[in-house]
């Protein structure tokens, strides 16, 4: 398996990983970081979908796609913190003032995960950063301490993930997660 990390720029790609089989049903698209929570909540339906569409024809694009040869196969959200509801976010402290990325959602597809993709996804997604001047990129991953993480509550990541992959913990949250507490893990680009 030969798996290839590409910026987030197609609209039928990122649907395939992150949107609802009916594109009408309110789930969360990857919006709900992204963008104000107001804003977040009041998108119903097929707005979801548009808004995204509109997001991946933008410079920087939302986040990155693995592929394996052809085949979208995961999702990483990655964005300039700034342009995120992290800038405002009370329980997720910020160490100092940097234009940090952070990277908030790995997601992979059903049949193809265990197979290190999400090491991949956080690659990318740092490669993304660092393409654009980032000086440095954050995640807020679970500490789980090696206990297992609901599947429904994994696409933050885990503190080993971020580890790693170079990152190391910058600090601690008052951000709690399926009953795990949240670290902030940072990797400097400079």
């Amino acid at each position: 398996m030969a798996i290839e990390v590409r910026p987030g720029t197609l609209f039928e790609d990122v649907r395939t990983i992150v949107g609802p089989k009916r594109p009408d049903a309110n789930v969360c698209w990857c919006l709900s970081y992204r963008i104000p929570s107001k804003q977040n909540l009041e998108l119903r339906g097929t707005a979801r979908g548009d808004l995204v569409k509109e997001l991946v024809r933008q410079d920087p694009p939302p986040g990155v796609l693995a592929y394996d040869g052809d085949e979208v196969v995961g999702w990483a959200a990655v964005h300039p913190r700034a342009d995120t509801s992290f800038a405002r976010n009370r329980k997720i402290p910020h160490v100092d003032d940097l234009d940090v990325w952070c990277v908030w959602c790995i997601r992979v597809r059903p049949g193809h995960r265990g197979q290190g993709i999400s090491h991949h996804l956080l690659k990318g997604a740092v490669e993304l950063a660092r393409s654009y001047g980032a000086p440095a990129i954050e995640g807020y991953p679970v500490d789980n301490k090696g206990s297992k993480v609901d599947l429904t509550m994994a696409f933050v990541g885990t503190r080993k993930l971020f580890e790693d992959a170079g990152f190391v913990k910058a600090a601690d949250t008052d951000s709690v997660l399926n009953g795990f507490p949240r670290v902030l893990m940072r990797l400097d680009l400079r």
